[in-house]
């Protein structure tokens, strides 16, 4: 809080880097979605990448902002491989991205729930719907713009995420959506989070207490029957 409280005298142009997530059998004492913890905290900035380029092009906009940022990358995505541009760039620590545009239903989601999103819009495909996918990135600030031009297109609101229900992300999106963007629903928006549990070792149960690819293609068939 201190470029605040200073009348932005003092920058604090420090990069907290660190691993969260569910990761594959690490039980509960490594399976922890930090970004619920620090939401609250004012003067933070909170990134979570999801992709080699988007990992690249945050890491050098964080480290040359004037505020404190966290950046979250996901233990499980360590792995992934993407061809990078040659050419500097950098992209911006405030702006969600979109990943499908569609005109069915949005669903809002981030870091590795990214991809189990991208995994349901097939089957959704198939069933005649058409999701638009877009990935947040940004946990602070919320890009509310670019949520609000997809709540005024599709009009329905999926949210998914690794973090735990009570006092996640997902239920200070749906508070802020209720505030600003409640006229143009035509249901209630459907949160899709993490039990409220520890992480179980056992990996059929560890697979239980986070979202699906195959719930996220039930909420979205429900929402869009009219069945909520």
């Amino acid at each position: 809080m201190l470029r605040y409280t200073s009348g932005g005298n003092f920058k604090i142009p420090v990069v907290i880097r660190g691993p969260g997530g569910v990761g594959s059998q690490l039980g509960a004492e490594h399976s922890q979605r930090l970004e619920a913890y620090f939401q609250a905290v004012t003067g933070l900035k909170i990134v979570a990448c999801s992709t080699p380029r988007n990992a690249k092009g945050l890491l050098k906009a964080a480290i040359r902002d004037d505020n404190p940022v966290l950046f979250f990358e996901h233990v499980l995505l360590y792995f992934n491989k993407e061809d990078l541009p040659d050419d500097e760039y950098v992209q911006p620590l405030d702006k969600a991205e979109l990943v499908r545009p569609g005109k069915d239903v949005t669903i809002l989601t981030y870091s590795r729930m990214r991809y189990h999103a991208m995994q349901a819009v097939e089957p959704l495909v198939q069933k005649g719907y058409d999701p638009e996918v877009i990935d947040l990135i940004s946990l602070k600030p919320i890009d509310y713009e670019t949520i609000g031009a997809s709540i005024r297109k599709t009009h329905r609101v999926v949210i998914v995420e690794e973090c735990m229900r009570t006092g996640g992300i997902g239920a200070e999106i749906i508070a802020s959506i209720n505030d600003r963007f409640f006229d143009e629903l035509d249901g209630p928006v459907v949160r899709l989070s993490s039990q409220d549990i520890p992480t179980p070792y056992n990996k059929g149960l560890e697979d239980l207490t986070i979202v699906q690819p195959a719930q996220i293609v039930e909420a979205v068939e429900k929402i869009m029957e009219g069945r909520l």
